[in-house]
């Protein structure tokens, strides 16, 4: 019998290592627009997101939306969203992926209070969906699908 990591290779996902937080989290690197970012993997959020503060820092190029954001006790946030990012994963690469920002004050003010750096982004299930993301909760790791 193989093991989960030999299956999901062999039929041509990529393993990525997790890093758990204090907080329960689960955090890993990703690419964007060549500039490296810490991530949180969040199932439960529909939209991948990038703090506001990091569009200048990724070379975002944003523009106002309509749409409020809400999570993690926030509400009614303010957005800008971006089409114009390139997203790595590993070797995985995505062009032209949406984004929404919004301000991740909240979400890196807990992170500090339990002494965990704080995090550019949060990668949703818009993505989990697109990579077919198969998360291994007990090795700390995640696939996606090249």
């Amino acid at each position: 019998m193989s093991s989960l990591r030999e299956y999901l290779t062999s039929l041509g996902f990529e393993r990525i290592g997790l890093k758990k937080l204090k907080t329960g989290h689960y955090k890993f690197s990703v690419i964007i627009n060549d500039i490296p970012g810490k991530f949180i993997l969040d199932t439960g959020a529909s939209t991948s997101c990038i703090g506001i503060m990091e569009a200048h820092p990724f070379q975002l190029v944003t523009e106002k939306s309509d749409v409020k954001a809400a999570g993690a006790g926030a509400v009614d946030m303010e957005t800008h969203s971006t089409q114009s990012s390139i997203l790595s994963i590993g070797s995985i690469v995505l062009h032209n992926w949406p984004f929404v920002l919004f301000d991740l004050v909240h979400v890196n003010h807990a992170l500090t209070q339990v002494a965990e750096e704080k995090v550019d982004g949060i990668i949703g299930a818009d993505i989990l969906k697109k990579l077919h993301a198969v998360i291994d909760y007990g090795r700390n790791c995640v696939y996606f699908k090249k």
